[in-house]
């Protein structure tokens, strides 16, 4: 009988991707996945550490998986517990100290040593408590297995890392500097994907967008020569990016946006903040005019193009002109959905230390009001959908019978009530209903 893995992940379409990995390897290896963390001989942790209190949520999951594992030794059978992820590297060895059950950690970038991490702890006796949370000079790519695609979307990593350290952020700590995987190691991966059933493609970075990998005759190639050559995959029917970088976004990129069909009318641009001052405190290489005069452009290569964006509030400093600041990109833009988030202090980053920390009432205050607004610009895109045709690629069945649920150009959840079995497949929909979070329809 074959040993079971469950993974849970937390955080960002990166985890999502490493997870998937992790979840490759451990199939050559013979595991299977279970449904749920009780029937599992392998339990796995892939952490995030960009939200508030991401250690502690951690070992309070680390606190129930142990006592799943105590339950399942009565009954003879054991469980290895596993960290993986940006928190191990950044708490280190305080994982095993505070968590001496745990029988591996391993940060993000070596995480292709689970299955040797497994193989010893299975040859030795009593308690493993095996760390790595070394910075590589090998890619991980390198020793990761093929993959086959899980659906009719996937996730393809093509750069990872950062350089930018900004001052609010733990990324460039935890997933160290900036690399860029080889052009025709991206073409080769995404071919197996689309040639297994995939047919939306998104590439993925902590700043995808400042990609500079060697092509084929070791030319350093920008991320719009990337994108043309995805394009051209036979088989791919829509493709996207996350998470550009607005200083990173030049003509090359924006001329994608006009001349390449599979490209989603759809791109997420995080500004973080509508005041200059704020951006120079977060050490942001752009401004606020910087930020609008790159949206105007893209929105003029195509002008269906719509857009999302990430905000904190409350950030050191931040007064009621800088929050206004915020708003005023908010209505100018218009963004058709976005991430907002009060600012949490992460040990190890500048801002942590920074004077002028604002109150948690205030944060609060100013969050509730900025999403005000973003869900109102949200529900009014939403609703002028009502009433078009719009190719929807189906993924997954809904909770009711006969319902489908699928995503939009526009990343927006749709659902339909049908007979036919189009998981996996772009069907056109006609809009019927539309609410804040989610629009209804029917086939054409």
């Amino acid at each position: 009988m074959s040993k079971k893995y469950f993974i849970k992940t937390f955080g960002c379409q990166m985890n999502v991707y490493d997870s998937s990995r992790i979840a490759d390897m451990l199939k050559k290896e013979g595991y299977e996945e279970a449904k749920k963390q009780e029937d599992a001989d392998l339990v796995l942790f892939n952490t995030c550490h960009i939200r508030e209190k991401a250690a502690e949520k951690l070992f309070s999951d680390l606190g129930r998986a142990r006592e799943i594992a105590d339950e399942r030794l009565q009954n003879g059978k054991k469980t290895v517990i596993g960290v993986a992820g940006c928190v191990v590297q950044a708490e280190d060895e305080q994982i095993v100290k505070r968590a001496p059950f745990v029988d591996f950690a391993v940060g993000p970038l070596m995480y292709y040593k689970i299955p040797q991490m497994l193989k010893e702890i299975e040859h030795k006796k009593g308690h493993a408590g095996l760390l790595n949370t070394e910075f590589s000079a090998d890619s991980k790519f390198d020793f990761l297995p093929e993959n086959k695609a899980q659906g009719a979307c996937s996730y393809l990593a093509v750069q990872e890392g950062c350089n930018n350290f900004c001052t609010y952020c733990v990324v460039p700590y935890t997933r160290g500097a900036e690399y860029s995987r080889p052009v025709a190691e991206v073409l080769k991966e995404a071919k197996r994907l689309i040639a297994t059933g995939t047919l939306e493609l998104n590439l993925l970075g902590q700043n995808v967008n400042s990609y500079h990998g060697e092509d084929e005759n070791g030319k350093e190639r920008n991320f719009a020569y990337l994108l043309r050559r995805v394009a051209e995959l036979d088989g791919l029917k829509r493709l996207r990016y996350t998470t550009s970088y607005p200083a990173d976004v030049d003509d090359d990129l924006i001329a994608c946006h006009q001349d390449l069909k599979v490209l989603m009318p759809y791109l997420h641009l995080p500004i973080q903040s509508g005041s200059d001052k704020i951006l120079k405190a977060m050490n942001r290489r752009h401004t606020s005019g910087d930020y609008l005069r790159i949206v105007e452009k893209l929105q003029k290569a195509n002008p269906d193009l719509r857009m999302s964006s990430d905000f904190i509030v409350g950030f050191p400093g931040e007064t009621d002109e800088d929050f206004q600041a915020t708003l005023d990109v908010v209505n100018q833009v218009k963004y058709i959905q976005a991430f907002s988030f009060k600012y949490s202090r992460r040990a190890g980053t500048p801002a942590a230390v920074m004077p002028n920390q604002v109150e948690e009432k205030i944060k609060k205050e100013r969050l509730d009001i900025l999403q005000t607004l973003l869900f109102s610009y949200q529900e009014a895109f939403n609703k002028s959908c009502v009433g078009k045709v719009m190719p929807v690629l189906f993924e997954q069945k809904g909770r009711h019978k006969g319902q489908l649920i699928g995503r939009t150009p526009y990343m927006q959840n749709l659902h339909i009530e049908t007979e036919s079995d189009n998981i996996n497949k772009i069907i056109d929909v006609e809009v019927t209903e539309a609410t804040t979070n989610s629009l209804s329809g029917k086939e054409i």
